[in-house]
């Protein structure tokens, strides 16, 4: 059941669906988040049985304001908290220590725990509502409301087409930002980006004066994060990524007889394939991000089996685009 996340009974009905441990379909500025009670265990199962998505595989905890990070986490480093400071509320994520006991199902059996604070007027009314109750409830864990591994939803007709009308879904439009938050982690003295997002490793320095590593550059193995398996976020299509000659080149090659194909492009290309579906990727990289889980979505349902993506730009504010492409490329 889709309800106008507009409407006040509507946030009133999200926050008591989230009390009795239901599950609810809640609109981020990133995407729509599958979304339960982080201290009931019973109700964040049924978000990993929902999803088929693995027990040890953590969830993220999203909250009103950072006061509630005391719910949650032991300590905040400094260069954390500017973090906090400079993105919060925002498509920012940071895992810092785990207090004993708090959102036990939701970490994957990690000492550590995901906090984000979402912009997104609908997720803030529900957050803010829920800690109005009695008992409030302090968390919600949210991870996308997706089958696991499959293309996130941007949108509430996405999470409906996904779990049907028994699922209480907030329509709060279309996401903002479109791609998941960005993930720091806080736990080793240093910020170390797991997954990358909207904000950049640019946005991360400026904000911390410090230049974030890569998890592949620690000399100890990070923390398990949402969104950062190798293969994820993939369509029912195989997608692969190609630069932009082997693309043309590819396409001279099959010529006027072409299998059905999509190609998701940002340069001009040139084809007399009868088959062939094409789609423009958005020039910019925020525009591509906001479009990228709708366009994947519109290019899967054309029926094609393969789906060709131009490679995006090598760049900082690129990079949350290419991560989740190569990740659906991976799954193929």
């Amino acid at each position: 059941m889709i309800l106008d996340g507009q409407q006040a009974s509507s946030i009133q009905a999200a926050a008591q669906a989230l009390a009795q441990g239901r599950l609810l379909g809640l609109p981020t500025e990133t995407v729509y988040g599958l979304a339960a009670d982080s201290d009931n265990d019973a109700a964040v199962a049924q978000i990993f049985a929902a999803k088929g998505r693995p027990a040890n595989h953590p969830l993220i905890v999203h909250v009103a304001n950072a006061q509630a990070i005391t719910r949650y986490a032991q300590e905040v480093p400094l260069f954390a908290q500017q973090l906090i400071d400079a993105f919060w509320p925002g498509p920012l994520t940071v895992i810092l220590p785990r207090l004993p006991g708090a959102a036990n199902a939701s970490t994957g059996g990690q000492d550590s725990v995901g906090l984000r604070c979402p912009s997104h007027p609908v997720a803030q009314a529900v957050l803010k509502a829920c800690q109005q109750l009695t008992p409030p409830v302090w968390g919600v864990s949210a991870p996308s409301a997706n089958p696991f591994g499959r293309v996130s939803p941007t949108t509430a007709q996405h999470v409906a087409a996904e779990f049907g009308d028994d699922l209480l879904v907030l329509d709060g439009g279309a996401c903002a930002v479109g791609i998941e938050s960005t993930i720091v982690d806080c736990t080793r003295g240093v910020p170390v980006l797991l997954r990358p997002g909207a904000i950049t490793r640019d946005d991360i320095e400026r904000a911390c004066g410090q230049r974030p590593l890569s998890k592949e550059e620690l000399s100890t193995q990070a923390p398990r994060a949402s969104g950062t398996l190798l293969a994820h976020y993939a369509p029912n299509a195989k997608v692969r990524l190609m630069e932009t000659r082997q693309l043309q080149a590819a396409l001279d090659i099959l010529g006027p007889d072409a299998p059905a194909l999509a190609i998701y492009h940002r340069s001009p290309l040139r084809s007399t394939a009868r088959q062939l579906q094409l789609r423009a990727m958005p020039a910019s990289a925020a525009d591509a991000a906001r479009q990228l889980f709708g366009d994947l979505r519109a290019l899967d349902a054309l029926g094609v089996p393969l789906i060709w993506v131009e490679t995006p730009p090598d760049s900082a504010d690129w990079e949350g685009v290419r991560d989740r492409l190569q990740r659906a490329a991976a799954a193929g």
